[in-house]
């Protein structure tokens, strides 16, 4: 492609540009969204973040290192961050008993509470969603999924726990079946998991 998807003349011709400069309105939605939650806070976003991640997921994802891949940023970063939250009494460390250096990160309950207030800053771009039909949703969630699975495998994002990327997921040569093995059963479109805690990375 050597046309911009931001080119009016190219984009009002493209459907595929205009698909793109909808995503990132929609990014820009988040951000503002998440920006507006952070400040009744007197957080960052990236504070906010991380509050709503560590509420949502086990001990071994609540570490500095994961942490750092999830959000793709440096340790050092991450770890500024930790040490504000710590300082607001929104988060406590569980050292590990064989290794000082490395820690569990878990919510106070004054985090618990702000994490759990925050992260219902998506209110308004789920409203739209809820009115589409059961058809429209799931061809929705596929083409977001197989977006999703390509930035991955093209290293613009890091991790990802979804179907697509699981060792224990099977998919037709067509596309349209889906099988989990962990659990060994069918799965529909509406089972499919953007983010599942059994997740296993296919190698």
């Amino acid at each position: 492609m050597n046309k911009s998807d931001f080119d009016l003349d190219y984009q009002n011709q493209s459907n595929e540009s205009k698909i793109v400069a909808s995503l990132e309105r929609i990014s820009q939605a988040f951000r503002v969204l998440l920006w507006q939650e952070s400040k009744e806070f007197s957080l960052s976003p990236i504070q906010v973040q991380v509050l709503i991640f560590l509420l949502h997921h086990s001990d071994e994802k609540r570490k500095v290192s994961y942490l750092a891949e999830e959000f793709n940023m440096t340790k050092a970063t991450i770890s500024d961050t930790i040490k504000t939250l710590d300082q607001k009494n929104l988060i406590t460390k569980e050292y590990e008993a064989h290794d000082t250096r490395s820690y569990t990160i878990n919510l106070t309950e004054k985090g618990k509470d702000i994490a759990g207030k925050t992260s219902l800053f998506t209110e308004q771009i789920r409203k739209p969603i809820d009115k589409l039909g059961t058809d429209d949703k799931e061809n929705l969630l596929l083409s977001l999924m197989n977006i999703i699975r390509h930035l991955n495998q093209n290293e613009v994002i890091t991790i990802q726990r979804m179907c697509h990327s699981c060792a224990y997921h099977e998919v037709s040569a067509s596309g349209q079946k889906h099988f989990c093995k962990l659990l060994n059963q069918n799965l529909h479109v509406r089972d499919l998991r953007i983010d599942c805690p059994e997740h296993k990375m296919k190698v």
